[in-house]
């Protein structure tokens, strides 16, 4: 019936590999941190090519840039760079480090951080500059870390949408100080909630661990595991940001067929630029010069004067049509909260501003069939041919 099913944005790509092993993993007594965590952070400390003393599985992106800001000594008074145009937990966790987040504009091919203005933020109070990969593309990193060390700045890479993402042959999230991935529902590997933290350093990971821990010294594996009862020590007031095994039974079968679902999505990016490229819309950039696209995302920008319909209008014709869009993202400057908690100017962003009120990401997933993409297709050309008939 996938000819006529709703479409969903990003559905996951769960076999039932994924299923017996929560099933495993239910029957098995232990649901949370345990032994399948563990496997998990081997497996993807393996995949990106670290050691897994440098690798902690969290419940969440959003707890890994918190924890990375926090260990990096991130802390009120400081300044930490990014880019205007991301979701909202990249700004969410400066801020609650007490430190302000400084937005940078961006750069209209590619869609992420404008390097060559960045330098223009950098004040005493910088700490950090936090690249965002949008969509799979990764930054420029080669000017960023250039700057790093030009004025003794952390790097942390928001990789939320780069897992299998490389720079010039470098993998994402090995090239900063710390990397920051999600397994969100959406994203390229599926754990339902999740996160995963690289750090270069192994005295910061081990710290961001005990706060993962609420500042406790042993994970509950440990503490109550087949040894016997262990006593732990209160290293600091911590966060709750730990992942269970029941999200990792789902990330060691996802990571297992991370080539595959990554080939799959390359052929449906290849597809949607041969199908859409004579339609009055912009395509996404394929990837920086040297370097290996991600494919998380497939954003359109829908120019209203060119193609005669909103961005808003198109994305109800498509749900009128059961296909399921989103976006990614509005620019922060265009939050009323932020507007006004930072003292934003949404002019000062002016490419942000453009892009983030015409894009619409189109479903996008390994899970997607032949038929299902060439639905989309048709939508696609059907609200925009309707619109200017």
């Amino acid at each position: 019936m996938e000819d006529q099913d709703f479409i969903v944005f990003g559905a996951p790509d769960i076999r039932d590999a994924e299923i017996r092993e929560v099933v495993d993993t239910l029957k098995s007594g232990w649901i949370g941190t345990g032994p399948k965590v563990s496997k998990f952070e081997q497996a993807f400390a393996d995949f990106k090519g670290v050691s897994p003393r440098n690798t902690l599985a969290l419940n969440s992106c959003s707890s890994a840039l918190h924890l990375a800001l926090v260990v990096a000594g991130v802390k009120d008074g400081d300044e930490v760079i990014t880019t205007a145009t991301t979701f909202c937990a990249t700004i969410n966790a400066i801020i609650h480090t007490g430190a302000k987040p400084v937005l940078v504009d961006i750069e209209p091919t590619t869609r992420n951080i404008d390097v060559t203005r960045i330098e223009d933020y950098i004040t005493e109070n910088t700490k950090a500059i936090l690249p965002v990969h949008l969509a799979g593309v990764s930054c420029d990193m080669e000017f960023i870390v250039q700057l790093a060390k030009k004025y003794n700045l952390i790097i942390i890479e928001d990789c939320a949408h780069a897992i299998e993402s490389e720079y010039k042959d470098q993998k994402i999230g090995t090239i900063g100080d710390f990397g920051c991935f999600s397994f969100y529902t959406t994203k390229n590997i599926v754990t339902g909630e999740g996160g995963m933290l690289i750090a270069k350093d192994e005295e910061k990971l081990d710290l961001a661990r005990k706060l993962s821990l609420q500042g406790m010294d042993n994970d509950a594996w440990k503490r109550f595991g087949s040894e016997g009862y262990k006593h732990y020590s209160i290293h600091s007031a911590g966060y709750k940001y730990n992942m269970t095994d029941l999200n990792a039974s789902l990330g060691i079968h996802q990571l297992s067929r991370v080539d595959e679902l990554w080939l799959r999505r390359q052929q449906i990016h290849k597809y949607y630029l041969d199908s859409l490229k004579n339609l009055p819309v912009k395509l996404p950039s394929n990837s920086i010069e040297n370097s290996k696209h991600g494919y998380h995302l497939f954003s359109i920008q829908i120019n209203e004067d060119a193609s005669k319909i909103s961005r808003d209008d198109f994305m109800l014709k498509m749900r009128l049509e059961d296909i399921g869009t989103g976006v990614h993202y509005r620019s922060i400057a265009d939050y009323q909260y932020y507007i006004d908690s930072l003292n934003l100017d949404p002019n000062d962003y002016a490419a942000s501003k453009v892009y983030g009120n015409q894009t619409v990401s189109l479903p996008f997933s390994g899970s997607l069939s032949d038929v299902q993409v060439d639905r989309v297709i048709e939508a696609t050309k059907k609200a925009l041919k309707v619109s200017y008939s």
